[in-house]
């Protein structure tokens, strides 16, 4: 952004504070300014004058970037292949401009993600955003064919900075519907060389064409110690701003820091290159001092049954629809303008972006009026008054549309100050709530800074979806000795037998087909690990000398259970390295309380959510306030957000409250949950084994041929393993320790019960950086903790073994496996685990280890 006045890029600011430059294109300097946030990642941000997000931009502009870049896209596809295509954006930045690139292919559906779940909209995918601050998207396609079809998929975002987005994208829907062509269309494209090549042997290796489309590329060069001086910087003005008696985050304006410039070393990076206007106006309108202005509702008299936006779905003949509606809407809008508005802004909110925008271009081609337009946002920016600084002014205000992931500080930038004569909020049905017309609401805050406030509100488009009519009994849980070897009292499973079924696949093979996308891991099972009689007595060993700390962090996490979430819970472990903990947990209360704690096993999948047909049977059966899940460790906490989101879908699909979504572990090594019996990384011996420790059963399994809509998810009982089953011979050992420790397991229970136990999630952190340092750029690859590094060891195709510098006997298992798998075992400083397991990335049977050798298993 450039001031008009002082010619002046609206980076500088930040540039010279911390020496960032922007190198590439000569329009970088006019498609992008910097801004500076409290992230722990990365301390800048890129902020796009073109988005209509951070910066009040000329509709026509905005829309006009978005328009270029789908004509571009119809030119690279040709026209057949372009009335194939579906347009698919990114929530939540990027709706409005993926609505755009759609309409300049002309041809094209759109679609985009969503971070809110519509109740009785079924979930056809989603995916991780890992560097957001809000990271999980949701696709809730009204017709299901917009994922299904095989024509090309256009993925658009404003900003391709390192590619894991997309990559996790494609990785999802690829696996479920492939597709011979992507193309991805990017305002700017940021990425470094090395980023660069990754999507192209992605691209390989799922055998598809991946195309990109941007309107500048460059990168941006970091000095060492950037994010260090960026956070000290932040730190700095929030602590003069507090001193100096600064603004709350609820108050009309947020706090705006200004500090005096440093030394100028030389001439900006990119030079005081001109843009399209962007001015915030000096002398800008003030604060009135008397009661706020009347706020008036504008009734656009939206067409009925038209979506609101691509959140469900956008077709071509919508867009016909639309645009015969606008003429009328934009003219009921400019009547409700006061007469002397001269210079107007149009805000939108959050997701919708694409409908006010229309209605900006629209009112801005019909009148004479100078309009600008932008949205709200999630996104925590620091605002600093300075000509060179791409946030001038803050607005802050509290959620108003009932989010999913709860209340919390909403934002509106660049509008206080600007001198705007009437502000028009265009927000959807959903998001039109008291809170949003309280006195601390986004309408208060904006008519503290403007004459005129307006507001219309465009329905909430919710697709007639059918829902089938569910069988009125569900099966009733699978018990030993005729499902696991585990006595039927111990346990009830929650799933369907699959023992009949041929679902194993050779080690090299599935790894193929899930790094491809071909595949995922929960659609078959490896071949069971069988032990040869020097694994097996480092089994008994490791059992033998970690019993009785075992014993002693079952006592602690069931006593703060009972606490906590007493007098009877319903213990529900996640199958199925829980399972042992949940029927040990009931152990233990039964020897210490007398209780008979109802214990049961359910599924539980990364990627595709809990069994909901276990959830239904438990509340039918059970108070699900009673119900507490069950799990064995925590590695970097992917089970505990997918638990998290995966009960808030039920609960807006079956209207079923009540499930906690807090999960009880032994052993809590990665920070993540809040219910523990210890956060050491130690070997639990169950998890040295797979289902020869777990009542003889598989893995579970998640695949539409085998599970229907009506049935649990399903595993297989090893019966022909029992020669080697050692699940009872594991829980007996245990249990048998627990009057030693009784007494020091319920006074560190005491204790923990008075601490703050709050999760850190120190182990996503650290496996966010293990995978950046490794070059691995794929969260799922990375699997720290003991446990963890045995399962890579068992079931997948490792590469390395990260061991803590001194590891000692916890670890006598890990280098036993890898020394048969060939896998080398690297000792590292100041491992916040004990080991981490890497499994092998972009693997194919072709591949080589770590050391250069080929992968053998």
């Amino acid at each position: 952004m450039r001031d008009d006045a002082d010619g002046v890029w609206s980076g500088s600011w930040v540039a010279e504070r911390l020496g960032v430059e922007l190198v590439g294109d000569d329009r970088l300097a006019g498609l992008l300014g910097l801004a500076l946030r409290r992230n722990p990642k990365r301390a800048h941000l890129l902020v796009s004058n073109v988005l209509g997000k951070h910066v009040p931009q000329s509709p026509s502009v905005v829309y006009g970037y978005g328009f270029e870049l789908g004509r571009r896209v119809r030119e690279l596809l040709g026209d057949e292949e372009a009335g194939r295509a579906v347009v698919l954006g990114y929530a939540e930045t990027a709706t409005g401009l993926g609505h755009s690139v759609a309409d300049g292919l002309g041809l094209a559906p759109c679609l985009h993600s969503t971070r809110r779940p519509v109740a009785g909209v079924a979930t056809a995918g989603g995916f991780e955003e890992s560097h957001s601050h809000a990271t999980s998207h949701l696709l809730l396609p009204e017709d299901p064919e917009l994922l299904t079809g095989d024509g090309p998929l256009v993925l658009v975002d404003d900003e391709f900075s390192t590619g894991n987005t997309v990559l996790n994208t494609v990785r999802d829907l690829h696996g479920r519907y492939p597709r011979r062509r992507y193309v991805v269309v990017a305002l700017v494209d940021m990425r470094s060389a090395g980023d660069a090549g990754r999507l192209e042997k992605f691209a390989r290796e799922i055998g598809a064409r991946v195309d990109l489309v941007a309107a500048a590329s460059g990168t941006v060069r970091l000095p060492e110690g950037v994010l260090e001086k960026g956070q000290e910087l932040v730190a700095r003005y929030e602590s003069e701003s507090a001193a100096a008696g600064g603004v709350s985050s609820a108050a009309p304006s947020g706090p705006v820091a200004q500090f005096p410039a440093p030394p100028n070393d030389g001439a900006n990076p990119l030079g005081a290159r001109g843009c399209v206007d962007l001015r915030l106006r000096r002398g800008a309108r003030q604060a009135p001092t008397g009661p706020h202005p009347e706020v008036n509702r504008i009734d656009l008299r939206w067409p009925a049954g038209l979506p609101d936006g691509g959140r469900h779905g956008f077709t071509p003949v919508h867009r016909a629809r639309l645009e015969a509606a606008l003429p009328e809407m934009a003219a009921r809008l400019a009547a409700a303008l006061p007469p002397d508005a001269h210079r107007v802004h149009i805000l939108g909110f959050e997701e919708l972006m694409y409908a006010p925008l229309r209605l900006a271009l629209e009112l801005e081609r019909t009148t004479d009026v100078e309009v600008r337009y932008s949205t709200t946002t999630r996104s925590p920016v620091l605002a600093v008054d300075d000509p060179g600084y791409a946030i001038r002014t803050r607005l802050t205000f509290p959620a108003h549309d009932d989010p999913a992931d709860g209340l919390g500080e909403r934002y509106a930038y660049n509008v206080a100050g600007a001198g705007f004569d009437a502000v028009v909020v265009v927000v959807d049905s959903t998001a039109d709530t008291p809170a949003l017309h309280a006195p601390d609401g986004l309408l208060a805050r904006l008519a503290a800074h403007t004459p005129h406030v307006l507001f219309a509100v465009i329905p909430s488009y919710v697709p007639d979806s059918y829902v089938p009519e569910r069988p009125s009994m569900l099966p009733e849980p699978l018990r030993g000795p005729a499902f696991s070897s585990y006595p039927p009292e111990e346990v009830g499973w929650l799933l369907q037998d699959l023992s009949d079924v041929t679902l194993e696949a050779p080690t090299e093979e599935r790894e193929e087909a899930i790094q491809s996308g071909g595949a995922h891991y929960a659609e078959s099972l490896p071949v069971e690990y069988q032990p040869n009689e020097q694994y097996q007595a480092l089994f008994h060993a490791a059992l033998e000398t970690s019993a009785a700390r075992i014993a002693q962090a079952v006592g602690v996490v069931t006593e703060t259970v009972l606490t906590e979430r007493g007098p009877r819970p319903v213990l529900v472990s996640l199958a199925r390295a829980g399972t042992p903990v949940g029927i040990l947990m009931r152990r233990w209360a039964q020897y210490r309380h007398g209780l008979d704690l109802p214990h049961y096993a359910v599924s539980i999948v990364r990627g595709r959510g809990i069994d909901a047909n276990a959830l239904r049977w438990l509340a039918a059966h059970h108070d699900p306030g009673d119900v507490v899940f069950v799990d064995g460790w925590t590695g970097k906490g992917a089970i505990t957000r997918e638990l998290a989101q995966a009960l808030e879908e039920f609960e807006k699909s079956d209207g079923i409250t009540g499930f906690s979504p807090e999960i009880a572990v032994l052993a809590d090594p990665g920070s993540c949950v809040r219910t523990y019996g210890t956060r050491e990384d130690f070997l639990i011996p169950s998890a040295c084994l797979n289902s020869t420790v777990s009542g003889l059963i598989s893995r579970t399994v998640l695949r539409a041929d085998l599970v229907g809509p009506h049935d649990y998810h399903g595993a297989k009982f090893y019966r022909e393993l029992a020669g080697t089953d050692v699940s009872v011979t594991f829980l007996d050992a245990v249990s048998a320790r627990f009057p030693e420790v009784a007494d020091a397991a319920c006074a560190q229970a005491k204790e923990l019960l008075s601490v703050d136990r709050s999760p850190t999630w120190e182990g996503w952190a650290a496996v966010e950086r293990i995978s950046d340092e490794y070059g691995i750029h794929d969260l799922n690859l990375v699997k720290p903790g003991v446990g963890e590094t045995t399962r890579v060891l068992l079931r997948r195709v490792p590469w390395k073994v990260l061991a803590r510098a001194g590891a000692g006997s916890d670890l006598d298992h890990v280098r036993l496996l890898a020394e048969q798998r060939g896998v080398p075992v690297e000792e590292v400083d100041a491992l916040p685990y004990t080991c981490v397991g890497l499994i092998h990335p972009r693997y194919t049977r072709g591949a080589t280890g770590a050391d250069g050798k080929a992968v053998t298993l």
